[in-house]
């Protein structure tokens, strides 16, 4: 049984600054894409950032170089970093994994879901 749980999230104001967590139980395939992704209230859920096995990343254009993903294999734990924060990053911050090494933009290509963090970002 794969399990997901994200920590990390809070309440800070705007250009503040957060790390999530998502720790991962459960065997998956370590050759298998990480992401994290946000919905923000009244949106669909969309893809905040994603690393594959060699350590490559992929970011939403809304990211605008203010977040980083990263993970610790040892203790099997996903990372985002996240500074300047905007009250519009508002939302509820899930960590995924694929069932394929490729990573994909598309949210129905992911398999493992937490059950999400909220974010909020007071003006």
């Amino acid at each position: 049984q794969v399990q997901l749980v994200e920590s990390g999230g809070g309440s800070v104001q705007d250009g503040g600054s957060l790390r999530l967590s998502c720790k991962v139980s459960g065997y998956i395939d370590p050759t298998y894409c990480m992401g994290w992704f946000r919905q923000i209230p009244g949106k669909e859920r969309e893809q905040v950032a994603s690393i594959d096995s060699d350590g490559r990343t992929n970011y939403a254009p809304f990211v605008e170089a203010r977040f980083t993903i990263s993970k610790d294999r040892a203790e099997n734990t996903l990372y985002l970093e996240m500074h300047s924060l905007k009250p519009e990053d508002t939302g509820v911050y899930y960590c995924s994994v694929e069932d394929d090494p490729w990573c994909s933009s598309y949210v129905t290509d992911w398999v493992y879901w937490g059950q999400g963090t909220q974010v909020t970002v007071s003006s």
